[in-house]
């Protein structure tokens, strides 16, 4: 079998005139009343699935599972470890990697007798291959190099990988640091990741002769064509907008074709013959979102886009045979398998219905298709079918959940102000209404080449069923210029940010408020990175329409935005369509900073200070604007280490407990001063003197 080379990068992923419909057909409302509400300390009992792998004869799947740090149960703080299972049908797997280690890119070796993966184990100085007997057995390390490796992908005969890895720092730069000669030169310093192939019988390395920072590769099953993702620098940007398929002959590690495409690309794999290369990319250069499927010539890289213009978006793909690929959809808020020929014609499709699939793995040689999927009544599981078929659920990690009394769950739809029909994902709380309606947070997604599916709500970032356990709606808004609803779509945020968009979102609130659902005078907003603009937008300039704001990683100044993030061209290129100085008026208008003399919104701001992509010195200049303007509590948090979203378990759990209790403070409790800045961290945890 190939191997597909992983997705593309992502930027921020982290109504009154209001017609609107609850949207049941998708996904129908539920509320399952047994039991107790969920709370913020089930946040550490939330496990995921993810990267399923079928083996060689099609008869098992290896997949990971991350398991959220319970630190608040003496569990060491740190990201989600990551354990290596294994399943052979519905009920049937087992952990055959756990305890506290974080393993990735899970892979059978050609033999099938092993499953490898990468991780960096007790006594490694960077991320190595292991592999561990399927029949029983310890890990064993393949192969480890200088540097992390960070994807590999394994020769027909198992004798050796290509991978990917940095240059090591050469020993003369490693001696000035050293002594104190340790400036950064900021861009230009960064280390090229390179392409390598080695020997499994402790042979060296080689370095395949291309050019360009490497982020993606994937193999033909013959082992005649390797493809591999090229950028002309490692800067994120490059990363974003200017890598390209190269094809390479590895016999000579020089590449015979590029597949030229104009903008963002995602995953690739070959077809089982290696005679074409299915890949994931932006219909044009301003395209947001390397969502379209298109197919590739591999001898020549000229390539065809087969589902341009589609009311959709690709999430993922695999082939089902040398003519036949098996993309999985998304629509909306649902999902879908589509099946295409090589040319592009349609052949079939099955609409999924009660779960929303993000990633699929097809295995040829059965038809078998593994999807990972979740519902509004479990996270992210593993599926299995046959062909077009509805597959079954094998998996179930959060069996706890059958002891959780799950509030309500639907589509919502409205009209915008200006016509354009709109969706969200609405959860409601169980129980009876308030005369008034339930208050409500709307929480919004980041990017804004995103979208809310109708699936598992609930994160330390959006708290969707601990937040309806305390007694509020949440609506998940999928504004324009989110993903889900095809090119066109997504292309209506250019040259206005947060323009129409946002009030997409105040007019949802409207509707709900029409239709009696939500108190209009109690409503929240929160979000990180682009969601957090729109929450900080929504404190200053929309401020008489929110009675609380959250805003996470949040750009807050357009000018200074874009002089110190990671993707400037990636800002201009797919949503403000200028940059600065083409358009003063346009960025200083839309900056929330403009507007802070507005706001009357209490404003907790949240911040990590390593943020590379959205400066820390955004929520700073908010912070110290809405400080100055004086109409409103305002407090900023920041968390020492963590970058544009929290990734260790504690630095999580306080986020959550921050909102929720600002949320709660302003819409349920008395307002007012602020709550304490001590949220009662020493006491959960059994620290107080």
């Amino acid at each position: 079998m190939t191997r597909r080379a992983p997705a593309a990068l992502n930027s921020f992923r982290f109504g009154l005139a209001g017609l609107a419909m609850l949207a049941g057909a998708l996904a129908p409302a539920f509320a399952q009343e047994r039991g107790r509400a969920m709370t913020l300390d089930d946040l550490f009992s939330i496990r995921q699935v993810g990267a399923p792998a079928f083996s060689p004869d099609g008869a098992a799947l290896a997949y990971a599972v991350s398991d959220p740090r319970d630190v608040l149960n003496g569990e060491k703080n740190g990201p989600a470890d990551v354990h290596l299972h294994v399943a052979t049908g519905p009920g049937a797997h087992r952990a055959y990697v756990a305890g506290e280690i974080s393993v990735a890119s899970p892979a059978w070796t050609p033999d099938g007798e092993k499953i490898a993966f990468l991780a960096k184990r007790d006594g490694d100085k960077t991320r190595a291959l292991y592999a561990i007997p399927v029949d029983g057995g310890e890990a064993e390390k393949l192969f480890s190099f200088d540097t992390d490796i960070a994807d590999y992908v394994f020769t027909p005969d198992g004798a050796a990988i290509f991978f990917i890895a940095a240059e090591k720092q050469p020993d003369t730069e490693k001696n000035l640091k050293e002594k104190g000669f340790d400036a950064n030169v900021y861009e230009e310093s960064l280390r090229f990741a390179r392409v390598w192939r080695a020997p499994l019988d402790g042979g060296e390395a080689e370095k395949l002769d291309l050019e360009g920072h490497a982020s993606a590769l994937a193999l033909s099953a013959d082992g005649a064509r390797l493809a591999v993702a090229l950028a002309p620098t490692p800067t994120i940007d490059d990363s974003f907008m200017a890598r390209r398929i190269h094809i390479v002959d590895p016999a000579r590690g020089r590449a015979t074709a590029v597949v030229e495409t104009p903008g963002k690309i995602g995953a690739f794999e070959f077809s089982p013959d290696g005679a074409k290369l299915a890949f994931l990319a932006a219909a044009d250069r301003s395209d947001p979102t390397a969502g379209t499927l298109a197919v590739a010539d591999a001898a020549s890289g000229d390539y065809v886009l087969l589902d341009r213009g589609a009311e959709q978006h690709v999430m993922d793909f695999a082939w089902a045979g040398d003519d036949s690929i098996r993309a999985l959809v998304h629509r909306g808020t649902a999902s879908a398998l589509v099946e295409y020929g090589a040319d592009g014609q349609k052949r079939g499709e099955t609409a999924h219905d009660g779960f929303v699939a993000y990633d699929i793995e097809v295995d040829p040689a059965t038809d078998r298709v593994a999807y990972v999927a979740d519902s509004p009544r479990h996270p992210r599981e593993l599926y299995v079918g046959a062909g077009l078929a509805v597959p079954a659920k094998w998996t179930d990690h959060n069996e706890w959940l059958e002891g959780i009394a799950l509030a309500g769950q639907r589509v919502y739809r409205w009209a915008a102000r200006d016509g354009v029909e709109v969706e969200g994902v609405l959860v409601t709380p169980n129980g009876r209404k308030p005369r008034a309606g339930w208050p409500l947070i709307v929480h919004v997604h980041g990017g804004p080449e995103a979208h809310d599916s109708n699936g598992w709500k609930t994160s330390y970032g959006g708290l969707g069923q601990i937040a309806a356990g305390e007694g509020f709606a949440v609506l998940y808004p999928n504004y324009r210029g989110s993903t889900g609803r095809g090119e066109a779509f997504a292309k209506l945020d250019h040259k206005d940010p947060p323009g129409a968009e946002f009030w997409d979102i105040v007019d949802g609130v409207g509707a709900l408020a029409e239709e009696g659902l939500v108190n209009r005078a109690k409503v929240g907003i929160n979000g990180g990175s682009y969601g957090g603009f729109a929450s900080a937008w929504g404190a200053t300039i929309a401020s008489e329409h929110f009675a609380a704001a959250a805003p996470f990683v949040a750009l807050t100044d357009l000018i200074s935005f874009t002089g110190g993030t990671d993707i400037p061209v990636e800002m201009r290129d797919v949503h403000f369509m200028k940059y600065p100085w083409e358009d003063w008026d346009l960025f200083v208008e839309h900056s929330p900073v403009r507007h802070a003399g507005k706001s009357k919104t209490p404003t907790l701001i949240l911040h990590g200070e390593a943020d590379p992509r959205v400066h820390p010195a955004q929520s700073y200049e908010l912070y110290r604007f809405l400080k100055l303007n004086g109409s409103a509590p305002v407090r900023l948090v920041t968390y020492p280490g963590e970058g544009h979203g929290n990734r260790k378990a504690a630095a999580q759990y306080d986020y959550a407990a921050r909102v929720l209790r600002w949320m709660k403070h302003y819409l349920k409790g008395p307002g007012g001063a602020p709550p304490p800045y001590d949220w009662g961290a020493a006491e959960k945890l059994g620290l107080e003197e």
